[in-house]
């Protein structure tokens, strides 16, 4: 079975082969589950744990602290697929609870660094500065229940 996933303008075949490996875009990997919602990934000697949730055509993933939302479509309704854009707004990217926020109003930060935890699917996510950049007004607070799309802090 192979399914179109976009990102934003991005688009990649993934497909399901017999032997239960997943193709994609020519990378083969090996994909078992965990648990509901939770996959461990390999490609030879490399190794990840990645979260998945939502439903009908859009997915959000987490690997490693980075979170993608991905537009899934049959390849056959490909042309038919309403087209979602990638957001690098600093949102909840699926229904989560706010652990902690670590950035501070008004503060410089580096690309990369950690300014609020969530926590879904009984797995920490980390929210990340998508660039060098400056902590704007924070929208939530520790213990919040937030849901997709729901921002968190802004950021310049």
């Amino acid at each position: 079975m192979a399914t179109s996933v976009r990102q934003g303008d991005r688009e990649v075949v993934v497909s399901r082969q017999r032997d239960g490996k997943v193709l994609i875009g020519g990378d083969t990997f090996v994909v078992e589950p965990i648990e509901p919602g939770i996959y461990r990934v390999s490609m030879g000697t490399r190794q990840w744990t990645v979260a998945v949730a939502g439903a009908g055509d859009e997915r959000w993933i987490s690997v490693d602290g980075h979170v993608a939302v991905l537009d899934l479509a049959e390849e056959a309704d490909r042309g038919r697929t309403r087209r979602r854009t990638a957001s690098h707004d600093l949102t909840a990217p699926m229904p989560a609870t706010v652990r902690r926020i670590v950035a501070a109003p008004h503060t410089p930060v580096k690309a990369g660094a950690v300014l609020v935890m969530l926590e879904a699917m009984k797995m920490e996510l980390a929210i990340r500065a998508p660039h060098d950049g400056t902590v704007g007004a924070i929208h939530c607070k520790a213990g919040d229940l937030v849901q997709p799309g729901e921002p968190l802090l802004d950021f310049a």
